[in-house]
């Protein structure tokens, strides 16, 4: 039975057994029971591609810079409330310096950034994560990836319309049982990494916590670069036509990139090489 097929048992209105008793009944992984396409208009479709492909090499561009590129260089005919929308949608912060950094976000505690002069020597000492837009033939998904930096391993990922805290959470969790705990995780500062859902999980397992300081481009830099790799070696080359066939490309995708995709700063191995040679599973 696939993996649609079995998400398809599901059933959310259930009050005898939670979604993840049918997952674990099912032998589906929690995180693939949110795999389900979503879609906006073709016109706003069009213009969110062209934007993230735009985006990946002008990550300082801000709304009415896109908004003007848009109508000025390409001939769309767009305002910029339509633009920061279509941000929103994409998850896409621009890097720029903005003001009051400082001030905390009265929900939701951000916390330092811990990797400023640290020297990254060894696998499982920093797992980065961030989710990323990734649009198809028709449609668009977002992704969300963990990776060991100093490997350069994808540890975990998976796929979702929606970008929720509790799809995050399940994915850090399955990643941890396989891979053992990292001692410090960096992302951004999301309101699903800020969520106390997600918090829970570090404090839980005694993981230390580092956020970006916002809008700076360098601080999550290789999962950005992993954000690179992947879609301009497959998924701007061959758009995927559906969910299924984007789980399967970035499935083989991913493997590749673990396997076989050697890094100079790796000594020209590759993540699995490094990680496998070096790795102490931590419980």
């Amino acid at each position: 039975m696939s993996i649609i097929e079995r998400r398809s048992l599901i059933s959310p209105e259930d009050d005898a057994l939670s979604i993840s008793g049918q997952c674990k009944l099912l032998d589906l992984q929690r995180s693939q029971y949110y795999f389900r396409p979503k879609g906006e208009s073709q016109f706003n479709q069009s213009m969110m591609n062209v934007i993230d492909r735009k985006f990946l090499d002008c990550p300082f561009y801000g709304v009415e810079r896109m908004t003007a590129y848009l109508n000025k260089d390409l001939g769309y005919h767009v305002n910029s409330k339509r633009v920061r929308r279509l941000y929103r949608v994409m998850n896409l912060s621009t890097i720029y310096p903005k003001k009051n950094l400082s001030k905390a976000n009265a929900a939701h505690y951000k916390y330092p950034y811990l990797l400023k002069g640290l020297k990254i020597d060894r696998v499982g000492q920093v797992w980065q994560a961030d989710i990323t837009y990734i649009p198809m033939f028709r449609g668009f998904m977002y992704m969300f990836a963990i990776i060991d930096v100093y490997s350069r391993k994808i540890v975990g990922w998976s796929i979702s319309n929606t970008m929720t805290v509790e799809w995050c959470r399940d994915v850090l969790l399955e990643t941890i049982e396989e891979h053992g705990k990292p001692e410090i995780f960096n992302t951004d500062q999301g309101s699903q990494f800020t969520s106390p859902i997600f918090i829970k999980v570090l404090k839980g397992n005694k993981i230390s916590i580092s956020m970006d300081g916002k809008g700076r481009a360098l601080d999550n830099v290789f999962i950005e670069r992993f954000w690179r790799s992947l879609k301009q070696e497959y998924i701007y080359l061959n758009p995927p036509n559906g969910g299924m066939e984007l789980f399967q490309g970035v499935k083989r995708y991913v493997e590749f990139y673990n396997k076989e995709r050697r890094h100079q700063a790796n000594g020209d191995l590759t993540p699995n090489e490094v990680f496998y040679q070096n790795n102490k599973k931590v419980s």
